[in-house]
């Protein structure tokens, strides 16, 4: 990984290294904070100012010309007032576990109803709350099925 150190040079580092880590802490901090576009312009800055050449420079650019394309979309400091999730990890491995695993198979067609349904009941087993819904669905279906096939929802005992 590329990373610049405090003197401003750039310098091969791995994730163990103390400098590196640092240095990408406090970038994730300020974007944490909210400054996501100060953030992309510090990372030209220091580009510019270790005269990285164009294939140096490339993945330094190509990250702030995210942070500041996305900027109106990172207000961490709201997501995190309001309790909302803001790892992408946590939101890809969802969708990987939900979506990928069950619909990116080879010669699978759905439907958007039939999707939605499927992804409505992989969610439901996921979170832990199957017997509850599946109490639900036999109570709903037998008030589709059959209370609501008598008058006034009453099934004569002869019905039963």
């Amino acid at each position: 990984m590329r990373a610049l150190n405090a003197g401003g040079t750039v310098r091969i580092t791995s994730q163990a290294d103390p400098k590196g880590e640092a240095f990408v802490a406090r970038k994730a901090q300020a974007v944490l904070e909210g400054k996501a576009g100060i953030v992309a312009g510090s990372l030209r800055r220091k580009a510019t100012m270790c005269h990285l050449d164009a294939k140096s420079r490339q993945k330094v650019d190509e990250c702030a010309r995210y942070l500041q394309n996305k900027a109106p979309y990172l207000d961490y400091p709201k997501a995190l007032a309001s309790g909302w999730p803001i790892a992408t990890g946590v939101i890809e491995g969802a969708c990987a576990h939900l979506v990928k695993d069950r619909f990116d198979v080879t010669g699978a067609r759905w439907s958007v109803k039939g999707a939605e349904a499927i992804l409505k009941l992989r969610a439901v087993r996921a979170n832990g709350d199957w017997p509850e819904y599946f109490e639900f669905h036999l109570t709903q279906e037998h008030l589709r099925v059959h209370e609501s096939c008598y008058a006034d929802g009453v099934i004569p005992e002869a019905a039963r």
